[in-house]
């Protein structure tokens, strides 16, 4: 008997792992395989209900493009890369006219 709060496994309803999750999309593969486990993961993350209307809706997709970004190699890395920098360039570009025009404005109201 498993203390409270902690299935056996033998509930239809128990908690399991990604992998365990999907046992039956991955048969026929290696469990210990990098490249199952990242598609048991996108499984996990693909049927994960999140609302992207809330805060950690918003983050938790910003925390999987960096996950995804991290494994990306090759051409897509480069365009991770690009992305990213686009996305600092319109930040810096917004920062910097909103602190021009509060200066003006500040600046044409003292003097």
């Amino acid at each position: 008997m498993a203390p409270a709060g902690h299935p056996t496994g033998d509930e239809p309803d128990a908690p399991r792992d990604a992998r365990g999750r999907f046992a039956d999309d991955l048969i026929g593969l290696d469990p210990h395989d990098p490249e199952v486990q990242a598609f048991a993961e996108h499984l996990d993350r693909m049927e994960r209900p999140n609302s992207k209307a809330t805060v950690e809706g918003m983050l938790s997709g910003v925390e999987d493009f960096a996950r995804c970004a991290n494994r990306a190699q090759g051409h897509r890395r480069v365009m991770v890369v690009l992305v990213v920098v686009l996305i600092l360039l319109g930040v810096l570009v917004t920062v910097w006219n909103a602190v021009g025009f509060m200066l003006g404005t500040f600046l044409a109201l003292a003097g």
